[in-house]
């Protein structure tokens, strides 16, 4: 049994998807480990992991506002507020979705279904580099 570690980090441009799959798959396949687990860990507490449809990017508008109607921005609707309106809608969206994914490895790659992606979900306004811990475990 071998493992592995390793940090991705994904630029964003305020709120959205930002898919990351490509890369991993990358990382992976140069450990050489044919079968296993991999675990990818957000370390941040305003955005999430996904693993979702990459082929209609209709997906990702539609969640987006579906985010902000079940965690809207506005001034006086919360008590935290320490760095601007999208603060606490942010934790919220964050706490909602996930900061970690387990997905099996085979044949040096992830076993993604057909349409699904890995994607960084950015719930705040501004750009952020966001640092993904990978740890590989497997043979």
């Amino acid at each position: 049994m071998r493992q592995a570690m390793h940090h991705i980090f994904v630029e964003t441009k305020g709120k959205g998807l930002v898919e990351f799959t490509a890369e991993v798959n990358r990382w992976i396949a140069a450990q050489k480990i044919d079968i296993g687990l991999l675990t990818l860990f957000c370390r941040h507490t305003s955005a999430s992991l996904l693993i979702q449809e990459n082929a209609d990017p209709d997906v990702q508008k539609d969640l987006l506002a579906f985010f902000e109607t079940i965690a809207p921005e506005g001034e006086n609707l919360y008590v935290h507020d320490a760095e601007g309106p999208d603060d606490m809608p942010a934790h919220i969206r964050a706490a909602l979705t996930q900061v970690q994914l387990a997905v099996p490895v085979e044949a040096h790659r992830m076993a993604l279904g057909t349409w699904q992606g890995l994607y960084l979900f950015e719930h705040r306004s501004g750009t952020h580099r966001r640092d993904i811990v990978l740890h590989l475990l497997g043979e």
